[in-house]
C-alpha cells in the first residue's frame, strides 16, 4: 500500500515538473494553451469588472491565437516583476535589479506609457492609444489655465510654473512620477500617494482635499472629466505627446510580433477604432492625428452598404 501509495505521488511530482514553470514565447503560449493578460485596474483599459479596451484586446488576441484568455491582476509595484521575474526599484530614468520574482503573465495591457525606463526592462508594441501627462486642479483653485501658444515646450514651460500655485498630488514609479518631468528638488510642494497604487484614486484625492493639484494622464483626465463635471479644470500639459503599447518579455519577440500583425488587422478593418469610441469617445476629438486613418476606416460602408457604428 505504501508503495502503490509512493508511486502516485512520484508520477504526480514528475507529471508537475514536466510543466513549464511560465510560457516563454509564442510556440510554448500556443503549446500550454493560455495567454496570460497582466493587468491593472485603471481607467477605461481595464475596469476591473470585466472589459475594458485592453482587456478586449488581448481577449480578441487570444482567441487569434486559438488559446484560453486568462486574465491576472497585479499591481503598479509588481507589473513588471510579474512579467520578467525580476524585481527593479526605479528612480527617473534608471533602474536597480533587485532580485528575482515568480513570472505570472506572458503580456501586461493596462494602458500602458511607454517611459524610457521601462524600455530597458521591456519591449512594447507598436503605439496603442495616445496620452500625455497634464496638471489638473479642483475647478474652485486658484491657479488657471494657460492659454495653449501652439508651442508644446512652451505650454508645457507656463503650465509648471502654475505648479507653484498650491500642493500637487504625484505618484511614484508610475507616469505620475515627478522625476520624469523634472520637478524634484524644485521647492514644489509635492504630495505623494501612498494609499494605493491605484491611479484612479488621484482625482478623488484631490476632491478629498489631499492636495489642490495632481499631475493626471490623459486618458484618466478624459474620463474624470466626465465622472466629475464642473467640479475639475485642465490647467496644461506637463510632458510632451507620449504613447501607450502592451508590454512584453525582451525575450518573447514572437510574441510580440504576432501581437503586432494581429493589431494591425483591428486597425484595418474598423475594429480598434469602434473600441476606442466605446470606452473613450472623446479620445478622436483631442488626438485626430493619431486616430486619423482609423476614424476613416470605421466611416467606411460595411458590407450592407451602411456605415459601420461603434460598439455598444
Amino acid at each position: 500500500m505504501k508503495t502503490r501509495r509512493f508511486l502516485s505521488i512520484l508520477v504526480l511530482a514528475l507529471g508537475c515538473a514536466a510543466l513549464p514553470a511560465t510560457a516563454q514565447d509564442l510556440q510554448e503560449i500556443k503549446a500550454q494553451g493560455v495567454l496570460r493578460h497582466l493587468g491593472i485596474p485603471y481607467a477605461n483599459f481595464v475596469t476591473g469588472s470585466g472589459d475594458g479596451l485592453d482587456v478586449e484586446i488581448i481577449q480578441m488576441f487570444a482567441r487569434h491565437l486559438g488559446v484560453r484568455y486568462q486574465y491576472v491582476q497585479t499591481s503598479w509595484k509588481s507589473a513588471f516583476g510579474d512579467l520578467t521575474g525580476r524585481q527593479v526599484k526605479q528612480s527617473g530614468d534608471e533602474i536597480q535589479f533587485l532580485g528575482e520574482v515568480p513570472m505570472r503573465g506572458d503580456l501586461i495591457a493596462n494602458g500602458l506609457t511607454m517611459l524610457p525606463w521601462r524600455q530597458k526592462l521591456i519591449e512594447y508594441s507598436t503605439p496603442t492609444f495616445p496620452t500625455g501627462v497634464w496638471l489638473i486642479a479642483r475647478a474652485e483653485g486658484k491657479s488657471l489655465p494657460i492659454k495653449a501658444s501652439g508651442d508644446r515646450a512652451r505650454d508645457i514651460q507656463a503650465t509648471k510654473s502654475r505648479l507653484r500655485d498650491g500642493s500637487v498630488l504625484v505618484m511614484e514609479a508610475t507616469c505620475l512620477d515627478p522625476a520624469l518631468y523634472g520637478l524634484k528638488n524644485k521647492g514644489l510642494d509635492l504630495r505623494y500617494y501612498t494609499r494605493s497604487t491605484n491611479l484612479n484614486e488621484m482625482v478623488p484625492a484631490i476632491l478629498n482635499d489631499d492636495a489642490q493639484m495632481t499631475l493626471l494622464d490623459v486618458p484618466d483626465a478624459l474620463i474624470a472629466l466626465e465622472k466629475w463635471p464642473g467640479q475639475i479644470k485642465v490647467i496644461g500639459p506637463v510632458s510632451e505627446d507620449q504613447q501607450m503599447g502592451v508590454g512584453f518579455r525582451k525575450d518573447s519577440p514572437e510574441l510580440r510580433k504576432a501581437f503586432n500583425a494581429f493589431f494591425q488587422t483591428l486597425k484595418q478593418d474598423g475594429t480598434y477604432v469602434r473600441l476606442v469610441e466605446k470606452y473613450y469617445p472623446t479620445a478622436l476629438r483631442y488626438f485626430p492625428s493619431f486616430f486619423k486613418d482609423e476614424g476613416a476606416r470605421a466611416a467606411e460602408p460595411g458590407p450592407s452598404g451602411q456605415a459601420k457604428t461603434a460598439l455598444k
